[in-house]
């Protein structure tokens, strides 16, 4: 039988893409689209796209570019990916986790670098229900790497950073929910070289029980 880790909280903060959703295809080609207009190397744009919003990528990408280009470029972006839902698929295991998270009362967030708008179109397109909360694009001033998303989310669920687990996949969100203060469950095989407190290959992976004392207790094979 393979170990199994318990990790308790009293809260979940839920990355959308690569953690609740398998968007990497439309993902892949909205991105290598860009990458050709800015005469930029797909492959390499690929490595650092994940986990950000679409402004931030850029300034990494293209470091002396004005902001105010970068937004203007985002929101041409989100429309590209809003409208590109072929292929976008649940990462299995995530229809029952969500499922378990509402059956059991737990409370969870949705903390997200894409907009209203584009976590919609995907989460609708992967057959999966939104959570009552979600930290969007336009809830933050600041991308992933910066905790402020989850923080938030942390928040206005009225749990102590402390108490919550974040589901992440990407470097940044990683990252992120590292600076919030928070443990980190690392899902799939982007997520293993960034750092999190555990890492599966999927949600099928998580096992959730709540107790009656408010705790969530998250058995991890």
């Amino acid at each position: 039988m393979p170990a199994t880790t318990v990790l308790t909280a009293r809260a979940l903060l839920l990355d959308m893409d690569g953690t609740l959703v398998n968007s990497d295809a439309a993902v892949e080609r909205v991105w290598r689209r860009w990458a050709e207009r800015n005469g930029l190397d797909g492959t390499e744009v690929m490595r650092v796209v994940h986990g950000r919003q679409g402004y931030a990528t850029m300034a990494v990408l293209l470091p002396d570019r004005p902001m105010a280009q970068n937004h203007a470029d985002n929101a041409r972006m989100l429309e590209e990916e809003t409208a590109d839902v072929d292929g976008v698929v649940p990462i299995p295991g995530a229809p029952e986790f969500l499922a378990s998270l509402t059956a059991g009362g737990v409370p969870h967030a949705l903390v997200t670098s894409a907009n209203v708008s584009l976590s919609t179109a995907r989460m609708t397109a992967a057959g999966l229900a939104l959570p009552d909360v979600r930290v969007t694009a336009e809830s933050v001033g600041a991308s992933k790497p910066d905790p402020e998303g989850f923080l938030k989310g942390a928040a206005e669920l009225g749990i102590a950073p402390e108490d919550c687990v974040v589901f992440e996949d990407s470097e940044a969100g990683i990252q992120a929910g590292r600076a919030a203060g928070m443990r980190v469950v690392g899902i799939g095989s982007r997520a293993a070289a960034h750092g999190p407190d555990v890492v599966v290959p999927d949600l099928r992976s998580v096992r959730v029980e709540t107790g009656e004392d408010g705790l969530v207790r998250l058995h991890i094979a």
